[in-house]
This record gives structure tokens, C-alpha cells and sequence, in this order.
């Protein structure tokens, strides 16, 4: 999990994730909407491939990209504990709420 939050800490390398759920792309495609150095880009994109967020092929003299939505999958799961208890304690509080008495509003 550590590689998967660290890969996604940065906007830039979560846009590019967003941008590969509409399917693979090339490193040029992924690059254009930022301002930065094709390096640079290289530089996100080897982390999020080091995460396995990511998968590469070759297609000619170009390396398409796309997500690997199963690590995704892995990390929602994750989560998904934490929104449980989240959910309940939502309930609890409203439970809570809804007992006082409106009159002790002073």
C-alpha cells in the first residue's frame, strides 16, 4: 500500500492515472496537458509503473501505457474498511442528534 499512496501523493501523477482510465496513451499523449520537461514525465510515469499502477507495450517505436485497474481495486478495497466504521460513526452521531432535546438551545 505504502508504493501505491506514494505514487498517488503527487496531482500531476494523478491526473495521469485519470487520464489512462479513458484507455492507454502514449508517453506524448500524457505528457501534453502539463507543463514539463518529457524527462519529467518519464520520471512520473517509472513511478507509477514501479507501483503498478501502471503497464507499458510497445507499439512500433512508441510505449503505450495503461492502468492496471486491479491495483486500484486493491486499494478501494482497503479503504472500504475505513468507510465502514466511518458509516457507523455517521449513524452514531446522527443517533446522538436526533435524541437531544431541540429546547436546549441556549
Amino acid at each position: 500500500m505504502d508504493s501505491l499512496f506514494a505514487a498517488l501523493a503527487d496531482p500531476t501523477r494523478r491526473a495521469i492515472v485519470d487520464q489512462l482510465r479513458k484507455g492507454e496513451a502514449s508517453a506524448g499523449d500524457l505528457a501534453r496537458p502539463f507543463a514539463l520537461s518529457q524527462p519529467a514525465v518519464s520520471r512520473h510515469l517509472r513511478t507509477l509503473r514501479e507501483a503498478g499502477l501502471i503497464d507499458t507495450r510497445r507499439a512500433g517505436t512508441k510505449r503505450m501505457f495503461r492502468l492496471k485497474p486491479h491495483r486500484l481495486s486493491e486499494l478501494d478495497a482497503w479503504l472500504d474498511k475505513f468507510r465502514a466504521i466511518m458509516e457507523a460513526n455517521y449513524a452514531r452521531l446522527d443517533t446522538l442528534l436526533a435524541q437531544e432535546d431541540p429546547k436546549d438551545d441556549t
